[in-house]
């Protein structure tokens, strides 16, 4: 299926095939065996929506070699995870909104992965057949308010605090991906996938025998190194290879 995005023109919403710039329409769920259109659709007037609609965002956190190292953190004995907020999406080319502006607010770049098929107690080996694909993410974090609580869900679920997008990509393999975010322009976070303490192999099976996972359900699989804070204006690009890349502004 390639790369896949979801679109809105009034109050039409569709998921499309993306092939060089040129939307082909999906017909019928996109987590089965969809249709697509012949002719391409034409852009003009159609918004980039937030490319899947979760029932849950699952975070993973410490779980690059480069970003336990700069913490100063004992490397995880098994995944840590939490829950996002599925109110604090935002899709490509929005703003995020700083609630307290008082406060610290990094972004982290990360590797999301999309599940395709309903899944429970699945082994690492076969974890690929129940992922959809991949996309790019950012895990927006409230400083203040994580190092004064125990739970990182409210820091880290502020509406806006997830940009997500713009694109699915089906055909890609996340075990050594170049990993980046500029700032303003500035290259902050450069890694590679490889770095992963916990692959996506053993995330999705970690997760799976401890919870369902649903179609369309996103995991969040970790920041590298160089997370730093936000100001407002700021202009965002994450890029990780073989996806477009993600682009957000600071309100």
């Amino acid at each position: 299926m390639a790369a896949i995005g979801r679109f809105q023109k009034g109050n039409d919403i569709f998921h499309a095939k993306v092939v060089e710039g040129e939307l082909f329409r999906a017909e019928g769920d996109i987590f089965g065996s969809p249709a697509f259109a012949r002719q391409p659709t034409p852009r003009k007037g159609l918004k980039t929506l937030v490319p899947v609609v979760p029932s849950k965002i699952i975070a993973v956190g410490v779980n690059y070699l480069d970003h336990a190292q700069e913490m100063g953190r004992e490397l995880p004995k098994e995944p840590l995870i939490w829950f996002k907020a599925t109110t604090s999406l935002l899709a490509d080319g929005g703003k995020i909104e700083i609630p307290f502006p008082d406060h610290r607010t990094d972004f982290e770049v990360e590797l999301a992965i999309v599940i395709g098929r309903k899944i429970r107690n699945v082994a690492p080996a076969a974890a690929a057949r129940y992922i959809f694909g991949y996309t790019t993410g950012l895990d927006i974090s409230d400083r203040t308010i994580q190092k004064a609580e125990s739970q990182w869900a409210r820091c880290k679920s502020f509406d806006t605090f997830t940009p997500l997008g713009p694109y699915v990509e089906t055909q890609v393999d996340p075990a050594d991906l170049s990993i980046q975010l500029f700032q303003n322009g500035q290259l902050r976070q450069n890694s590679n996938t490889k770095q992963l303490i916990f692959k996506v192999p053993h995330l999705v099976s970690f997760i799976s025998t401890n919870l369902t996972l649903l179609p369309g359900d996103v995991i969040l699989t970790g920041t590298p190194s160089g997370v730093g804070p936000l100001a407002p204006g700021d202009r965002l690009e994450a890029r990780i290879q073989g996806l477009a890349p993600l682009n957000i502004q600071v309100k």
